[in-house]
């Protein structure tokens, strides 16, 4: 993104002239208050709308050039409200990725740490979820879609407070399910806890739609700005 500018209305201007550069296989945290303008990065990203000016490449071709479908594919998401809808556990898992056979799902869910729980449903894998998956706990369900994304061959992983509706303990769980996932791809992380981005490669702090700082986690911190104040005030 290159000086992009963008407001959902005429009146209000949402971003400032964001600038962000997300190399190939590393991992970009975005972070900052509610209503900061987190989310519109990635809906500019994805296109569910056009930016007002500036430039938005991905692998330097302008996303104007590119159809939404083809731009689409190169992501693969996992969202804070996780979607399961009324089938069994290998349709949910294969959503999206044509001729997954049943040991590629096996081998997702393996990778995320889910293969052991669907081994005790009453049908394995051939067990039907209700509707959303209500027959299962959140934690199973972002699980499951982790699966799923493991199936995905898209280049670019965005991950939008994948955790955030789970207890610490499930988070964990989740948290080694997201490294597997991550391996190996560009990602972009938006979170509201802090612990699970420390290791990104960047962090940007986002603020009333501009990019206030960036950096590891360590120069952020010893720079003692916002990100410091965002951090001390949930661990300390």
């Amino acid at each position: 993104m290159e000086d992009v500018r963008f407001g959902y209305t005429e009146a209000k201007e949402i971003l400032h002239g964001v600038n962000i550069h997300a190399e190939r296989g590393k991992t970009i945290a975005i972070v900052g208050p509610t209503g900061s303008g987190k989310t519109t990065v990635i809906n500019l990203l994805m296109r569910f709308y056009d930016h007002n000016s500036g430039k938005i490449l991905f692998d330097d071709k302008e996303l104007s050039g590119l159809t939404r479908d083809s731009l689409r594919s190169a992501y693969t998401m996992v969202l804070q409200d996780t979607w399961l809808f009324c089938g069994t556990v290998l349709d949910n898992i294969t959503y999206g990725t044509d001729g997954a056979t049943r040991e590629d799902v096996i081998r997702a869910a393996k990778a995320a740490r889910i293969h052991d729980f669907i081994m005790t449903l009453p049908e394995g894998y051939d067990t039907v979820l209700s509707d959303d998956g209500v027959n299962i706990s959140k934690g199973q369900k972002q699980l499951i879609t982790i699966a799923r994304a493991m199936l995905s061959r898209a280049p670019v992983l965005i991950l939008d407070e994948a955790t955030s509706n789970v207890d610490s303990r499930t988070e964990k769980l989740i948290q080694n399910a997201l490294y597997a996932l991550m391996s190996g791809r560009t990602c972009i992380v938006i979170a509201h806890r802090l612990s699970t981005i420390q290791n990104a490669d960047r962090i940007l702090v986002v603020r009333d739609g501009c990019i206030e700082e960036q950096g590891t986690h360590n120069e952020l911190l010893e720079r003692g700005g916002f990100y410091a104040s965002l951090y001390n005030a949930q661990f300390k």
